[in-house]
């Protein structure tokens, strides 16, 4: 009887969405940090706050690349698909929580 492998797409989409959602992580603190630590709140047409910004999409798109490579690994056949699971909540959670902050933001900001 064979051992069934892991899916090469499901541990790749286990892999970046770890890691992309610990580097969204600390960008969104760093975001925080330059808001909380600036008198008057951060300017957010300044180069610091658009690199942040950009951080914060770049890692946006690598949880959506570790969500399609997770929905991947669901459709290899022969293979484990717990780490494709695994994958696709991680970076869903991620995704999601990240609009999530965005639009509480924006709220506030509004509000």
């Amino acid at each position: 009887m064979d051992e069934l492998k892991h899916s090469g797409l499901g541990i790749a989409s286990f892999i970046t969405s770890i890691v992309s959602a610990i580097l969204m992580f600390v960008i969104i603190s760093i975001a925080g940090i330059m808001q909380a630590s600036t008198p008057g709140g951060v300017n957010e047409k300044s180069s610091g706050m658009m690199i942040v910004g950009l951080f914060l999409f770049l890692f946006l798109g690598t949880s959506l690349v570790a969500l399609g490579l997770g929905i991947g690994g669901l459709f290899q056949k022969g293979r484990k698909k717990i780490f494709a699971i695994l994958g696709i909540v991680f970076s869903a959670v991620t995704i999601l929580g990240t609009i999530s902050i965005m639009l509480i933001g924006q709220a506030m900001k509004a509000g």
